[in-house]
């Protein structure tokens, strides 16, 4: 059986008649985006008999796209398609779209409040707006279209997705994150989901005005960056931790520091000029090429790195994150899934065994309470904002901040251990700092 990398990369990928979609014809059939099924049809034609070169996947994106759009506006005005120019300008735009775009996408794409897109099958589009879901008008004539779709999004990238393989993590060309899982596991049709790559990476203080966190919680989460605690963000699916990650490490000196990131797809934005990225590799076809997070992380270590930056802890790296925190390597930062503080250590443990090193349980509770420093639990609201729910100080088990629904932001002035004053005094900093962002409590 034929791969729709293979498939349907043939179609995008070349020149030739194949290489555009198809569109629905017969009585009553309707193009898409209310682009008539004549002119669609005409403007096929030209494009495959006289333009295939503007088809070929090494032409320039923007481009080919201003090409194609041209070549379609010169078309309706030879045929005498009477509309008014911004109108066929609208309209050389969708076409575009379905002829090298991601079709009814794009829009949604475009669309700058839009965070993240679900397809439920070639009728159904969702996305989330401001933390909440909701339907959109968006729709693909067939499973077909919509695995077309797929197969634009993942070939560029080398991936493909077919019946022995029927799901596939790719990448947009802007770093949107994409999921796609086709038939026969999605028995209701294919499924695509796209998580948007922020434009703009949120700071602390936009944070603050959108409620995730307090003033006050902000200054200590500065505190402990700066004070190169080794600090763990915990939290549901979209939950928003990795934005909280980015907004971080605007903490972390800018040039003083070797940064090294380690991603499973690459959503980091630091600004800092030191910055090191690197981001794993999943098997080729035949099965090898892998390249693990565990592998990147222990290449990191020889990188002489002041501060390691994990995207997300899934699985056995988590012994060598572990086993960095506590060599040395203060600073480090990382996110986790989890439902509290609590549970994200329970889930660290687990993870340390995960990579099969065969240590004692005892011996990695004290691993994991002795290197890390602080969790963050955050976690998204039904309102569909998000917020910091528990700041948490893993050693002692001491909680600094909370938030409820019923009380809002809480304070619960704690005194710094002592293993977080040497710290704190390492880095320069003044640990009447501390007693000053949890409420007046300094050290015991």
């Amino acid at each position: 059986m034929r791969s729709l990398g293979d498939h349907r990369l043939a179609r995008f990928g070349t020149v030739g008649r194949a290489a555009m979609p198809k569109t629905p014809s017969g009585p009553g059939a309707e193009a898409p985006g209310d682009v008539p099924e004549e002119l669609l049809q005409r403007v096929r034609t030209v494009i495959l008999d006289r333009h295939g070169e503007l088809l070929e996947a090494s032409q320039d994106g923007q481009r080919r796209r201003d090409q194609l759009r041209t070549l379609v506006s010169q078309i309706m005005v030879a045929d005498g398609f009477g509309v008014h120019r911004l109108d066929r300008e609208g309209l050389a735009d969708r076409m575009v779209d379905h002829l090298v775009g991601y079709g009814p996408l794009e829009p949604l794409l475009n669309d700058p409040e839009v965070d993240e897109i679900m397809v439920n099958g070639p009728a159904q589009v969702y996305v989330e707006r401001r933390g909440r879901i909701e339907p959109t008008t968006a729709s693909f004539r067939s499973e077909e279209h919509l695995e077309d779709v797929i197969a634009r999004i993942v070939a560029p990238l080398g991936r493909r997705v077919d019946y022995s393989l029927p799901f596939v993590d790719a990448r947009l060309p802007d770093g949107s994150r994409v999921h796609a899982i086709i038939r026969p596991v999605a028995v209701r049709g294919p499924s695509l989901t796209i998580r948007k790559f922020s434009r703009r990476a949120l700071t602390m203080d936009d944070l603050i005005e959108n409620g995730t966190l307090s003033r006050e919680m902000a200054d200590l989460l500065a505190l402990a960056v700066r004070g190169r605690l080794n600090i763990l963000i915990a939290g549901g699916a979209g939950s928003g931790k990795t934005t909280t990650l980015n907004a971080l490490s605007s903490f972390i000196p800018d040039g003083a520091e070797r940064i090294v990131t380690i991603e499973d797809a690459a959503e980091l934005q630091l600004n800092q000029r030191h910055v090191v990225g690197l981001e794993s590799r999943p098997p080729n076809l035949e099965g090898k090429g892998e390249v693990t997070v565990r592998t990147l992380l222990r290449n990191a270590l020889r990188m002489r790195p002041d501060r390691i930056v994990i995207g997300e802890c899934r699985g056995g790296e988590a012994f060598d994150f572990l086993q960095a925190m506590n060599t040395g390597h203060d600073g480090c930062l990382s996110t986790i899934h989890a439902n509290s503080c609590a549970d994200a250590l329970v889930r660290l443990e687990n993870m340390v065994l995960m990579a099969g090193e065969n240590l004692p349980h005892a011996a990695i509770c004290e691993q994991v309470r002795s290197g890390l420093d602080m969790v963050i639990h955050q976690a998204r609201i039904a309102d569909g904002t998000r917020r910091i729910c528990e700041i948490n100080l893993a050693r002692t088990q001491s909680t600094a901040f909370t938030w409820e629904p019923e009380t809002g932001f809480a304070r619960h002035p704690v005194a710094p251990p002592a293993h977080l004053i040497a710290k704190l005094r390492r880095a320069g900093l003044q640990v009447e700092a501390w007693a000053y962002a949890v409420g007046g409590k300094g050290a015991s």
